[in-house]
């Protein structure tokens, strides 16, 4: 081999030996990952995050997505003559909105999803919360200013059967879920509801029991003292994040809550990364540097 060659496959070889550790700490275990802002809309962005769940898939772990579609049901609900209208941070869903969320993330984000990961092979699966009872809802009012109001078909989830997903991922799978959860109430003629997917990711992160939560967001991480300073948080517990919840932005807030949530249910670890960046997936799980912040729970932090 020329001495070029030699120097240029070092580098390489020395990336592969710093994943070991991970590979092996991870191996076998599940991951689920909440695909959202700009990696959902961004073409290059949406083909290494395929990318990088097909190499875990292929590393031995066991991927799950959870997807929403914001961009994408605002511009659909555009189309068809329908107000988008937001309070306490969550999208208002009338009945006629609803008709239109449910198409969107069934019909057209997630079938790109799962086509774009299974050009890599025979992989991905999708499925909404309503499919084999995977995700129950009941109706969901947020209080503002003390008052609970009426947000239409937005629900919050109170049971979850992992079956499906467990089975596919037996197989072999790669779920890719839609933020859409089935009526707890047989009687309600809805149906359905609209689940904020960072909620359902953390939910089902939970229920799974699955290694790592992992969010991708539009920032760096969880920042220090924004917007005083861009210091990103790399690590903190449970209870750290708990006093800082109060002062984050409405943006911000179900994403943490989620990882909290996790966290306090058996998730190892819960991660929110910069979607922006090409295959930040990978750089968090099997490098030793990991970007964004990572949420412990608190025996893990304090030990």
């Amino acid at each position: 081999m020329s001495t070029t060659r030699k120097h240029t496959a070092l580098p390489k070889a020395q990336i592969l030996i710093e994943a070991l550790p991970w590979l092996t700490r991870h191996h076998g275990r599940t991951v689920v990952i909440k695909f959202g802002g700009n990696a959902m809309v961004d073409e290059d962005l949406k083909a290494a995050f395929a990318q990088d769940v097909v190499f875990l898939r292929h590393a031995g772990l066991k991927p799950v997505v959870v997807h929403g579609g914001g961009p994408q049901i605002s511009r659909a609900l555009d189309r068809h003559g329908i107000v988008s209208e937001f309070k306490a941070g969550l999208r208002v869903t009338t009945e006629d909105a609803m008709d239109v969320v449910r198409m969107v993330l069934a019909g057209q984000v997630q079938r790109e999803l799962v086509g774009l990961l299974n050009r890599h092979g025979p992989f991905a699966v999708g499925l909404t919360g309503e499919d084999a009872h995977t995700l129950t809802a009941t109706k969901h009012r947020p209080e503002i200013d003390g008052e609970p109001v009426d947000i239409g078909r937005v629900g919050e989830i109170t049971e979850i059967d992992t079956g499906a997903i467990e089975a596919l991922l037996a197989d072999g799978r790669i779920p890719v879920v839609s933020s859409i959860a089935r009526s707890q109430d047989d009687g309600d003629t809805g149906h359905v509801y609209n689940v904020n997917a960072d909620t359902a990711a953390a939910a089902l992160a939970a229920a799974l029991g699955a290694e790592t939560l992992m969010v991708l967001t539009d920032v760096e991480g969880l920042y220090e003292d924004w917007p005083n300073s861009d210091e990103v948080i790399s690590r903190l517990t449970a209870s750290q994040l708990e006093k800082l919840l109060p002062d984050l932005s409405s943006g911000m807030v179900p994403k943490m809550e989620g990882c909290l949530h996790a966290v306090r249910n058996g998730v190892t670890t819960a991660r929110v990364i910069d979607g922006r960046v090409q295959h930040s997936i990978l750089l968090e799980i099997f490098t030793d540097e990991g970007i964004g912040t990572m949420v412990v729970p608190d025996e893990q932090g304090e030990s």
